[in-house]
């Protein structure tokens, strides 16, 4: 009986819920595509996290405005643009941008494309930090209002150390890793930089503020020693920003817009959104043909086992059963011509990393490939990217960190705090290597030595097929440290600097696909609706497996927070506390 009542309360919920998502959903069916003005300007607002893969689609007009844009839509909405004779201008407005360097570097090429269209590109500014400016620098001119601030005042990078905290609570981490730069636990194990961290941090701070310096000089016509002097006196009041040239006026939307209007010789000009646009697919504007050319993005940290992948709130990471069951489903179809590998991952458990490159390589036997790195693509993200296939990276991914490491807690010393006592019965000489109530015994640390240095050895020879080159060769670039973009290239651990365009110039050719015959791109995993997961066939139809999928939301934002107060990367949570072998980035670096 109860669970006939508990079975009928799910029926109605599950009704009720669908009632109204049919709703919203059969009103936007009736709307999909919006009717575009004659003359229109294009207003882009970009805000907040830049994913690759696409969130779940939830047709409610509020949580659909604050769905983040992907990479891939901001390259798809500028395309678009250049080529439709009705959009007559775009007004570009970042604000609160979240994507790494790399991701900035996509999203600028793409503007900087559609400005070679010849049609006007104006930037709007609002509170911009040096990410917002560097975007707004490939614009014809940027605005801000009277009363705003340019925050541009250089670049930093900040490392936080716990190693006191734990040792005054009586809790250590045990570590094992093989490369002296895989410091992964280097916040729990001491209490400041070691100096292979400081090199590459030091290195990372360079590059990236040596490319914002030079992109800001271009854009500005100034030398680059006169914008690093700029830059010193910084942050700006907009006054003062106007004064120096960073912007060429103080103006509010509608007075930009108006000033706009005047460029193009007082054409009318109605306001387009850019969530709307988007929806124009790009086949009515004849930018796509039949040829078939799969994106499969693989985002997040890589985990064991089933899952479902894109489900609710889309940001599982890349867990091995699915995105494998995915990569099959690309190689069966024979429709498509060539496959874009996009990876944006710190790498993860270091078994699934391994089977997930097993299975992109079975799918370069089967189709051409190529390898395109976003923000971060190491350790395991690199990993998974050694199919032997081209790589491609920006100048400032973060990519390498070929190593290994091993970590488990050790809270003997917090329990002998709290009174707390564990007794622990064994068969078998290390059953409690991997215990959270004692420390390594040395026979237990050689042990897992053993497994570290084999994994590590395999990563070196996959590496070296993957490069062609010897293990020896690749050694030297190994030790756990991260590189970017542009010093991976110097290293022959990528083949090429580029994002989309190339990778889709590189695949064309690769699939003997004719320069003027048009391709569609198909994204992996597909785009998914609530309506489609409610009533899929699959297990994530069902309420149950719906309440669960939201609860392991809701445990990743939690997850999210204590990483963010800990000073870890939103994909490190699922690795703290670490446990087991994994190939793992030894940290995320935001540099802002």
């Amino acid at each position: 009986m109860k669970k006939f009542l508990i079975g009928l309360v799910a029926g109605f919920v599950l009704a009720g819920l669908a009632g109204v998502i049919a709703v919203f959903a059969v009103a936007r069916m009736t709307d999909r595509q919006p009717s575009i003005p004659p003359s229109a300007a294009l207003i882009f607002r970009l805000e907040g996290e830049v994913p690759e893969l696409a969130p779940l689609e939830i047709p409610l007009p509020l949580l659909e405005s604050q769905s983040p844009v992907t990479v891939l839509d901001t390259w798809d909405l500028l395309r678009k643009a250049g080529s439709d004779a009705r959009i007559k201008a775009v007004l570009f407005q970042p604000r609160g941008v979240g994507a790494g360097w790399a991701k900035l570097d996509q999203i600028r090429s793409s503007l900087v494309q559609f400005k070679r269209s010849g049609k006007p590109l104006y930037a709007f500014l609002h509170n911009p930090g040096a990410k917002e400016y560097y975007l707004a620098t490939a614009a014809d001119k940027i605005f801000l209002t009277r009363e705003d601030l340019l925050d541009l005042k250089g670049l930093r990078a900040e490392a936080t150390f716990y190693r006191r905290t734990l040792d005054k609570i009586g809790v250590q981490m045990e570590v094992e890793y093989a490369g002296k730069y895989k410091n992964a636990a280097d916040a729990f194990l001491r209490t400041s930089m070691t100096p292979e961290s400081r090199e590459v941090l030091n290195s990372v701070l360079d590059q990236i503020y040596g490319h914002l310096v030079e992109t800001v000089a271009q854009s500005r016509k100034r030398t680059p020693e006169q914008v690093r002097a700029l830059i010193d006196d910084g942050p700006f009041l907009a006054e003062q920003a106007k004064a120096k040239g960073l912007v060429d006026g103080l103006l509010y939307e509608d007075e930009v817009m108006k000033d706009l209007k005047e460029r193009l010789k007082g054409q009318e000009l109605a306001t387009l959104s850019h969530r709307d646009y988007l929806k124009i697919p790009a086949l009515s504007l004849g930018l796509e043909g039949r040829e078939r050319v799969a994106i499969v993005i693989g985002e997040g940290a890589i985990t064991r086992g089933g899952g479902g992948g894109n489900s609710f709130g889309g940001d599982e990471g890349i867990r091995s059963g699915p995105f494998i069951k995915m990569l099959r489903q690309v190689a069966d179809d024979a429709t498509i011509r060539g496959v874009i590998l996009r990876v944006n991952s710190p790498g993860g458990d270091a078994i699934a990393s391994d089977d997930i490159l097993h299975e992109v390589r079975r799918l370069s036997k089967r189709k051409p490939v190529v390898i395109s790195m976003s923000d971060l693509a190491a350790s395991g993200g690199y990993f998974i990217s050694m199919s032997g296939d081209p790589v491609l990276a920006y100048p400032n991914t973060f990519t390498g960190s070929i190593g290994v490491i091993y970590g488990k807690v050790n809270l003997a010393g917090l329990y002998e705090k709290l009174g707390l006592n564990v007794e622990i019965l064994t068969r078998g000489r290390h059953a409690d290597i991997d215990s959270a109530s004692r420390p390594l015994s040395e026979d237990g640390r050689k042990k897992l030595r053993e497994g570290v240095d084999f994994v590590y050895r395999s990563f070196l020879e996959r590496v070296a097929e993957g490069r062609r080159r010897k293990v020896e060769e690749v050694e030297p670039l190994a030790q756990g440290r991260l590189w970017l973009g542009l010093q991976a290239k110097g290293n022959g651990l990528v083949d090429e600097l580029g994002g989309l365009d190339r990778a889709i110039e590189m695949i064309r050719k690769r699939a003997g696909i004719k320069d003027d015959e048009k391709i569609r791109l198909v994204r992996y995993p597909a785009k998914k609706t609530l309506f489609e997961l409610l009533f899929s066939e699959s297990s994530e139809s069902s309420l149950e497996a719906m309440v669960e999928s939201a609860g392991r939301s809701a445990l990743r934002l939690k997850l999210r927070a204590l990483s963010a107060q800990l000073g870890l990367a939103p994909e490190q949570a699922p690795f703290f506390p670490m446990q087991g072998i994994l190939r793992i980035a030894p940290y995320t670096v935001k540099v802002f």
